[in-house]
């Protein structure tokens, strides 16, 4: 954003108000309209530490008037923000408030709050104050604040609340009637009945007013509902820095706030980092995404916190804790540090932001429009022209000059236009709404005819949400066994107790939660999910689950398991690393192992070469094209003498052992192969975002039908530069062997229809080094 700081002059001000009075108040109707020359009339240029109003323009060219705010604080008071866990942004704001003699500046911008910061010389989001912290600095923040602590940062970032307005109704017609559509309409009514149109005009009348109601109604509707939603106020237990705890209200909580997460969980009205136990997170609200994620504590270090780096030890604003485990060894509940308040700071503040305050449309579509009403304006102009040197020829009063001369205008130019749109945006959203399509922002429903790329994930949109066991493959150095389809047919050993093991799926009240690919996973080995059960069974660790074989008579004939398997510690798994992986004892805390399963190719580049077989490539290659979906396991036994609650990842998952491969197959949806054809009939271009691997999307394409059976798929392979080679740029067809270079050459000179395929660090390539091949679009 750039800001310009203004102080109010008192001189200009009284020349404001008079100028606004001699002019019938238009002057303020221009003012409002345009909030830059309503600062400049009244205020003068000064520097932001000394500013009165601010003078604001985004990224998108917006402008807006601002006021600046000042709080007394107590003595001391701002001594406290972040100064006890981070040395540079803390001590800058201590030293802006002695100078300020603790007298707090600052604004509040879509609903977030900017603070003064002397040394930056600029207005920050209260978010900087806590934006350098550690992982090893959340830790230390386990102790808790003081009342007095918890009182001093709260007034300098505010409660804990996402404020969503609701304006009245008077308001709303008042911000509503000053658009200038309107203006023009009001003022064409007062012409039509100085020309006695009564009954054109009274039409016009009635149906704008109806049409206002109407919207009116709505926009109220919505903000309440909204209002209703963001709301979110609980009691929460802190830990204080005595070692006592306290019930609170949420809207009391400041980042540093170490809070207390009860076994049967609680909705979160912040954003708060994992530091003790595991919670079962349900994300939906945020996500859409309804199947529950496992959250772990957060790793201690010197690395910079980040909730998005983090998000799997971070717990999100509005998500739902379905349980929570303690951590240590006598402890009750898990336990947090807050990290971010302030409402529209969280994750759920910044998504109701989005929702309230959305990026201006800058559709061509609106543009065009623009460009029609200007050329009316300038018909209009040009016939109001004529008509005047007309009607002066002639022996017309000057009244009657006035209204035929003005009547041009609004004959040119629509009154009723805003009218009409508004009735038809309304009536369409009504039609959306009886079919459960819902809309946030009624005037994108014009543009949606212009729609010409429909993009598409692929599991659970294009295939159905669950996964179903093919079978496993054993693998080694030595190559690749037989698919098992049943993996209890599998002999006792690393690759059952892998499958039954490396996972994050919790039992709550009996029932398993988690990743339905993981659910399937279990349910194949027949083994049972338990919560931690005797004390000291599996030695002195900390034990997470139980996984407890079949009973004997649900074993299959000739196989005998009897030993449950503890997991001890666990990394879940995180879509950047495309791996996960778990810790487990055996009985008395013997014979620990790391399991990890992932993305094939990950996986082998973390195991022994010697432990990978040769045909590795070409039969991950096989399956991937025929539709399944393919994860590798590996294993590495642990030293006795290792200390598994400190190792660190890293560690762990380095010189494995490859154990197999587990093959999972996803049904394509029946209705999706109707819906792309549909889209094609539209005319609309369809494209499958994904992250699975790259063949397996390419079979899915072409049995919904998005590629069709005559229809050629290219491989676009992209690397930037490396040492003294140039950047590369490859096209491979599918299932062919042939002259790459030769295919490139001719690629954009053929007629063929043909779809492109490329993995996520080819288009990273193709963007960097071969932006004039990607198609622009204004």
């Amino acid at each position: 954003m750039d800001i310009q700081g203004y102080r109010y002059v008192r001189w200009r001000t009284w020349l404001y108000y008079a100028a606004a009075v001699l002019s019938l108040g238009l002057l303020l109707l221009l003012f409002y309209w345009r909030p830059r020359l309503r600062v400049l009339a009244r205020c003068r240029s000064c520097p932001l530490g000394l500013a009165d109003i601010l003078l604001i323009r985004d990224s998108c060219g917006q402008q807006y008037a601002i006021e600046v705010l000042t709080e007394q604080l107590e003595e001391g008071s701002l001594e406290q923000p972040g100064t006890d866990i981070e040395e540079n942004e803390g001590r800058d704001t201590i030293q802006l408030y002695k100078d300020e003699k603790a007298l707090l500046r600052y604004y509040v911008f879509e609903g977030l709050r900017y603070v003064w910061m002397s040394r930056k010389g600029a207005f920050c989001p209260v978010s900087t104050l806590n934006e350098h912290w550690t992982c090893d600095d959340l830790y230390r923040q386990q102790r808790g604040l003081s009342p007095q602590e918890q009182s001093a940062r709260r007034n300098v970032y505010g409660q804990n609340v996402i404020d969503v307005p609701v304006k009245s109704y008077w308001r709303l017609l008042f911000e509503e009637v000053l658009n200038p559509f309107y203006v023009f309409q009001v003022l064409s009514i007062i012409l039509w009945l100085l020309d006695r149109y009564y009954y054109y005009a009274g039409c016009i009348f009635l149906i704008s007013a109806i049409s206002i109601a109407i919207s009116l109604y709505e926009i109220h509707k919505q903000s309440v509902t909204l209002h209703n939603m963001a709301q979110l106020i609980v009691s929460v237990r802190l830990r204080r820095d005595t070692g006592a705890e306290d019930m609170v209200s949420s809207t009391e909580l400041v980042p540093g706030d170490c809070i207390l997460i009860p076994e049967e969980g609680l909705l979160l009205p912040c954003d708060a980092a994992l530091l003790a136990g595991e919670c079962m997170v349900n994300e939906s609200m945020l996500t859409g995404e309804s199947i529950p994620v496992m959250k772990t504590c957060l790793p201690t270090g010197s690395a910079r916190y980040s909730p998005e780096g983090q998000g799997r030890h971070t717990l999100f604003c509005g998500t739902h804790v379905i349980q929570a485990k303690r951590g240590q060894q006598g402890a009750t509940e898990a336990l947090a540090v807050v990290t971010r308040t302030a409402g529209f700071f969280t994750a759920k503040g910044d998504l109701i932001s989005s929702i309230l305050y959305p990026q201006p449309l800058n559709f061509r579509f609106y543009q065009d429009a623009i460009k029609f009403l200007l050329i009316l304006g300038a018909v209009a102009l040009i016939g109001t022209i004529y008509s005047i040197s007309v009607l002066m020829r002639s022996a017309t009063t000057m009244k009657e000059l006035v209204i035929r001369s003005l009547d041009i205008i609004t004959i040119v130019v629509p009154p009723a236009l805003p009218a009409a749109i508004t009735t038809g945006t309304i009536y369409a959203q009504r039609r959306l709404k009886k079919d459960g399509i819902f809309c946030i922002s009624p005037p994108r429903i014009n543009i949606c005819g212009k729609i010409s790329l429909f993009c598409f994930d692929k599991t659970g949109t294009l295939t159905e949400e669950g996964l179903d066991v093919w079978g496993v493959m054993e693998g080694s150095g030595a190559g690749f066994g037989e698919l098992v389809p049943d993996p209890r047919l599998l002999p006792p050993g690393q690759l059952l107790s892998a499958l039954a093991c490396c996972h994050s799926v919790a039992l709550l009240r009996q029932q398993l939660l988690g990743d339905p690919l993981e659910l399937k996973m279990i349910e194949s080995t027949g083994w049972v999910l338990e919560e931690p059960g005797v004390e000291g069974e599996f030695g002195s660790a900390q034990v997470l689950a139980v996984m407890r074989p079949p009973s004997p008579e649900l074993q299959p004939q000739g196989v005998s398991i009897r030993e449950p398997v503890a997991i001890v510690r666990r990394f879940p798994f995180s879509s950047a690393l495309q791996r996960m992986c778990v810790v487990t004892v055996a009985p008395g805390g013997h014979s620990a192992c790391v399991f990890l399963k992932g993305a094939p190719e990950m996986v082998a580049s973390l195991c022994l070469r010697e432990s990978v077989p040769a045909q590795f490539s070409e039969t991950l290659r096989q399956f991937a094209s025929e539709g399944f979906r393919v994860l590798a396991l590996a294993y590495k036994p642990l030293d006795g003498q290792t200390d598994i609650n400190t190792m660190e990842r890293g560690a762990l998952e380095s010189e494995l052992q490859l154990l197999g491969l587990l093959v999972m197959r996803n049904l394509v949806k029946p209705e999706s192969a109707d819906v792309i054809s549909t889209l094609r009939q539209a005319q609309i271009r369809t494209v499958m975002v994904t992250g699975d691997n790259i063949l397996t999307a390419v079979n899915v394409a072409r049995s919904c039908e998005m590629v069709r059976k005559d229809e050629q798929v290219l491989f676009v392979h992209a690397a930037p530069p490396t040492g003294h080679a140039p950047p590369l740029l490859q096209f491979h067809r599918a299932g062919a062997d042939g002259d790459d270079d030769a295919l490139t050459q001719s690629l954009y000179q053929s007629s063929n229809y043909y779809h492109l395929a490329i993995n996520g660090q080819s288009f990273s390539a193709l963007c960097e080094h071969f932006p004039e091949y990607l198609p622009k679009r204004s």
